[in-house]
């Protein structure tokens, strides 16, 4: 479920389900997600939109496992698994009020942070194929691949978007490509005013891979000079090299 795509006066309604004659449209009783997951798990996206005034009722069922369907004063039991996402900072929400922290806690059982995209460019590769078979797919496009200086533009891109900006950025070259590999011009990717990288907002993993590009670049993919270069033994560079998937 979407919870940020859920308007503040569906909500309730959403979650908990409601009775015939709760409210003008309510036709029928209607099940909820809670009630629907019920036994199983149930995975709420967009965590941090859900509006303030409704976290109390979230945080009740989370605690108690009790609810009430909208217009009814049947108390129902559940139990649910739950699963929560957030691209928020939801310690900075709370410090902002717009998240309660009695809910944080009671969410934050178990926390997975998920690096950005540019924090792991390893997987920039296999997602971009693996987005480049969907939609080739898809529209019917002969495809092989990415060129050289395709594949290079994505993993020095800092996809901002993360997963999501790769994955359309993909399915737009699929579509505009007009040869049998997707080219730089097909990614259209957004780049800064003067067309190079923005080293002040860059992680220091991003630079350390920048400079080792652009080492290998000025002497050809030499190894032994691209080392000497950066004042790193051939071993060191080697093991970077594997690191960042160059």
């Amino acid at each position: 479920m979407n919870t940020g795509g859920l308007p503040e006066g569906v909500f309730e309604s959403e979650l908990f389900g409601h009775v015939k004659g709760a409210f003008t449209d309510a036709r029928t009783d209607r099940v909820g997600r809670f009630e629907l997951a019920n036994g199983g798990t149930l995975f709420l996206d967009e965590i941090a939109n859900i509006p303030l005034s409704q976290q109390a009722k979230l945080l009740r069922v989370l605690e108690s496992g009790e609810m009430e369907p909208v217009g009814s004063s049947r108390t129902r039991r559940v139990d649910v698994r739950l699963i929560s996402a957030t691209n928020a900072d939801l310690n900075q929400e709370v410090n902002a009020g717009r998240f309660r922290q009695d809910l944080l806690f009671r969410l934050n059982t178990v926390e997975i942070h998920l690096p950005p995209l540019r924090e792991r460019r390893q997987d920039i590769s296999p997602l971009a194929i693996h987005f480049l078979k969907r939609y080739a797919d898809r529209y019917n496009k002969k495809l092989t691949g990415f060129d050289t200086a395709a594949m290079r533009a994505m993993l020095d891109y800092s996809w901002p978007g993360n997963v999501r900006e790769l994955d359309h950025a993909v399915e737009r070259a699929v579509l505009l490509s007009q040869s049998e590999q997707v080219r730089v011009s097909d990614l259209s990717l957004r780049a800064t005013r003067d067309g190079s990288h923005k080293m002040e907002d860059m992680s220091l993993e991003e630079v350390e891979s920048l400079l080792i590009r652009k080492a290998l670049d000025r002497y050809g993919g030499n190894i032994s000079q691209a080392a000497e270069a950066l004042g790193l033994s051939r071993s060191a560079l080697y093991r970077r090299l594997q690191k960042y998937g160059i």
